[in-house]
């Protein structure tokens, strides 16, 4: 999946993180499924499929990897309960493009959901547990970190302790207090909503830009500031940040770059809401 999404000085990858489904409930909350399957295809037992594809983002100031995927940790069980139809191979995908584990300079997270963190950690050969990354700073907001280490009852099902073992503060972990910049271009800012410490990425290079909302926008589909996931744990902030930064996209005629589509990598939207643009998956 790994060609190359050019923006300014950026080259843009998307890896293979696995493929899951998920329930089209779930996924569009309130909005009945005579209205999302024409924007988005449902299995006939109203299942969603969505990739979960990590942005490598080459920089001239190092590598930065947003998101990181399925891992390599779930069971067979768990492989069964969320229907996975293609495994994490996010290394080989490195791999292809000459890096290796040690290439990453910066992981960011939009938050720690495991569809979305279960990457951070693996199991090495002899089925023990490291870092993937071990010489990458993680970007977390600081929000987002406190409720990994205190989950309420809701968030306890996708906060999962092995996904952050390794983790310190101050040595390959660094917590965020709103916004901040990762490394030149490349600019965190804090949207709550999907969950308390939820942040999105600005990336802006040579007068071009891009935003990757996270689980606010996983795909084209969710233009409508009011189709949001029922998921979400504060669904009028989500609409608000939704309003705001998709507003700030159209203005800067931004890229949006999606990490749950099987098939649109970025696009651009028009003033309606439509792609008017688009980078497709190959």
């Amino acid at each position: 999946m790994s060609q190359e999404f050019r923006l300014g000085a950026f080259a843009i990858h998307w890896l293979e993180g696995g493929v899951f489904e998920v329930d089209g409930g779930s996924m569009f909350g309130v909005v009945p499924r005579v209205l999302w399957e024409k924007k988005c295809a449902g299995t006939p037992d109203n299942y969603v499929r969505l990739a979960n594809s990590p942005m490598l983002v080459q920089t001239p100031h190092g590598n930065v990897l947003i998101e990181t995927g399925l891992g390599n940790k779930l069971s067979e069980k768990q492989k069964t309960i969320f229907r996975v139809r293609r495994e994490w191979e996010l290394l080989s995908g490195l791999a292809r493009l000459g890096l290796s584990r040690e290439s990453i300079s910066h992981v960011i997270l939009t938050h720690c959901d495991f569809d979305h963190a279960a990457g951070v950690t693996m199991y090495n050969e002899t089925s023990g547990l490291e870092l993937t990354f071990p010489a990458a700073m993680h970007h977390i907001q600081r929000r987002e970190w406190e409720d990994v280490l205190a989950p309420n009852r809701r968030s306890a099902e996708s906060y999962w302790p092995e996904n952050f073992v390794g983790l310190t503060e101050g040595k390959n972990l660094r917590l965020i207090d709103g916004d901040s910049e990762v490394v030149p271009g490349l600019r965190l800012v804090h949207t709550g909503g999907h969950t308390r410490g939820h942040q999105a990425v600005w990336l802006e290079s040579e007068g071009a830009m891009a935003l990757h909302l996270g689980d606010l926008l996983p795909m084209p589909a969710y233009s409508n500031p009011l189709w949001i996931m029922a998921y979400d744990n504060f669904p009028l902030d989500s609409v608000a940040a939704k309003e705001r930064f998709l507003g700030e996209a159209l203005d800067k005629d931004a890229w949006l770059l999606f990490y749950h589509d099987p098939a649109i990598l970025a696009c651009r939207l028009d003033h309606d809401g439509a792609v008017r643009e688009a980078f497709c998956a190959e």
